[in-house]
């Protein structure tokens, strides 16, 4: 059994409890409203500072089979962070243990016999290693080290075609230049000009969750938005989702992150609080989408897809911004995750109306989705 991780303020609110129940219904378990309410007695017998009691609590409350442990211990970890709690360790075999040659040159001293008797163990970086870590798992230390190399991050904004020319070493014929060019050369002949479409910026906006289920993440894509945001900062906007829709793109703007991170949290009055996606959505769309920021944007959203509402407004609400965004990308940080399906009712509502479902719960999946952003 995994030792429990530091309490979480956050428990003492029956709110959270009530969403954690929800969402393992969600996930597909079996949660009726009477099981809830048993749920919330347990964890008040149990004490709502007890990690480990919380985690019982809705395993002999929530659960009805053996088959609901998988589903119900990913739930939990999503909602509250931490390591996983299990209920049995299984012992594992020993890994096979692999021989490998090593590819620097031998010692003065040392023979082939000598060689074949050495075991070289190579091990990659443990910077490598920690690009491909889930973030919600990590410890302190590793977390620390994470936030140092989102500065090797290097987003690069989708462009798209402007209404003027400029001038191009090929493309189509620059008739007027090309004339000019003449008269200024007495009417001889010169070189052609030649003139293509120029480039500018596309929009692009971010819509970060963070509800009490996207907790354990909310961090680490915050501070993925401060970078998109401080590579182009007159075409970035960001918007945090729970409750309520907040717009913190003034926040992310301070140049050092741990400020600008500081800034947004002080801004936000919904964190790791309830979701209302498609109520969100729709603020966004009446708000700041309709009157130009979603028309022609790569739209964002960076959400694992529980919804608090009817799924059935999520869709529709994704229906709408699909019509005037140019590419709407959904981030979901299980996508990567061995196993997982796209099984939650706001996930099921909202995909139709996306164009690109990606993974995003470590720092190699940041960098493939700034791929995609820029590609957009």
């Amino acid at each position: 059994m995994t030792e429990p991780a530091e309490p979480s303020p956050s428990w003492g609110i029956g709110q959270t409890l009530g969403g954690f129940a929800r969402a393992c219904r969600a996930a597909g378990l079996p949660v009726t409203a009477d099981r809830e309410r048993t749920f919330l007695r347990a964890c008040a017998a149990t004490g709502l500072g007890d990690r480990r009691g919380v985690y019982w609590a809705g395993r002999a409350t929530l659960t009805a089979s053996p088959a609901d442990l998988a589903a119900y211990d990913q739930v939990f970890t999503g909602w509250f962070g931490g390591r996983p709690m299990h209920a049995v360790s299984h012992d594992e075999p020993p890994a096979p243990t692999t021989v490998q040659a090593s590819l620097e040159e031998p010692a003065g001293g040392e023979g082939p016999g000598e060689q074949e008797q050495q075991v070289v163990r190579a091990a990659a970086s443990a910077q490598e290693v920690l690009r491909h870590r889930d973030v919600a798992g990590l410890a302190p230390a590793d977390r620390a080290a994470l936030r140092r190399q989102f500065a090797t991050l290097r987003p690069r904004p989708p462009t798209r075609p402007a209404r003027r020319h400029t001038r191009a070493r090929r493309g189509e014929v620059d008739g007027r230049a090309t004339v000019r060019a003449h008269l200024r050369n007495l009417g001889e002949p010169t070189r052609i000009r030649w003139r293509d479409k120029a480039m500018r910026r596309r929009r692009v906006v971010l819509l970060v969750d963070v509800s009490g289920s996207m907790s354990s993440y909310a961090d680490a894509l915050l501070r993925l938005a401060h970078t998109v945001v401080q590579s182009s900062p007159a075409t970035t906007e960001v918007f945090t989702v729970g409750t309520r829709l907040t717009h913190v793109t003034r926040a992310l703007r301070e140049r050092d992150p741990d400020r600008a991170l500081l800034a947004a949290g002080e801004t936000v009055p919904d964190w790791s609080g309830g979701t209302r996606l498609g109520e969100a959505v729709d603020v966004f769309l009446r708000r700041w989408g309709r009157r130009g920021m979603a028309r022609g944007a790569v739209v964002v959203v960076l959400s694992d897809g529980w919804e608090r509402q009817a799924p059935e407004a999520l869709g529709e609400q994704m229906r709408r911004l699909r019509a005037l965004a140019h590419r709407v990308i959904w981030v979901n940080p299980h996508r990567g995750k061995a196993g997982y399906a796209p099984v939650q009712a706001g996930i099921v509502a909202a995909l139709p109306h996306v164009d690109e479902f990606v993974a995003g719960h470590s720092l190699a999946a940041f960098e493939e989705l700034l791929d995609v952003i820029a590609e957009a």
